[in-house]
Order: C-alpha cells, then structure tokens, then sequence
C-alpha cells in the first residue's frame, strides 16, 4: 500500500534558489506542485524541505488527490524526433561539419548548453 512511508522513501528532485536580495534560499520539489519552503541556510532548508514534503503528502492522502511518483532515467530513452525548417537544418550540417563532428554531438553540444540550470539542482 502507498502510504506516507512509501512516499516519504522516494527520491524526489529538490531545486534550490538563492534570494538575490537577502540571504537566504527557497527550495521546492517541482514534481510536487506548491511543495515549497524558505529557509536561511541550505542545510536547514533540506531539513525544511522534508517536513514540506510530509505535510503536502499527508494532505493528498488525506484528501484522496493522487501523488505523482519521481520520473527515473529509465523513463526515458534518451531519443526523440524533432522537425525544423529545411534552413535550419543546413545551417546545423555547415556548422557541425566545420566543427569536425556529427550534426548529432553538434545539436547535443547546443541543447546541453542552453538547458544549463541557472539554478542548483540535487535530487535527494
């Protein structure tokens, strides 16, 4: 049975932000929507971040609201179809060739790059 123990031994993402302004970081798991808290120090915040965890599970189950479970990496196979415009694609064949690599590295050099977290992310 799923219960709060279930839950709780799962191994959620935990995204961390730093207040810009003031000392301090805000941390939240994003698979659970408004699992949230702020705390001064990271070490606190993680400590935090489980009591969030247990209130916002201990809610859904009390209220019957369904728990979405972490994604894995075995989730996905790490391929995907992507059309772009005919210009596009030259331009990414000129580049990666001038580069002396496959137009495949090439894309992944680009999409690795750009989803670069401005933020820190651990998974706990």
């Amino acid at each position: 049975m799923k219960d709060l123990d279930y839950y709780m031994g799962l191994s959620y993402r935990v995204e961390t932000i730093k207040d810009e302004e003031g000392e301090g970081f805000t941390l939240h798991c994003p698979e659970l929507r408004g699992c949230i808290t702020c705390a001064e120090t990271l070490l606190e915040g993680f400590e935090m971040i489980e009591d969030a965890k247990k209130c916002w599970f201990t809610a859904c189950l009390e209220d019957g609201i369904p728990i979405p479970e972490p994604s894995r990496l075995e989730d996905f196979s790490g391929q995907f179809k992507l059309r772009i415009p005919k210009s596009l694609h030259k331009t990414l064949a000129e580049r990666s060739k001038q580069e002396g690599i496959s137009m495949n590295q090439y894309c992944l050099y680009l999409l690795a790059d750009g989803a670069s977290p401005s933020q820190r992310t651990v998974n706990n």
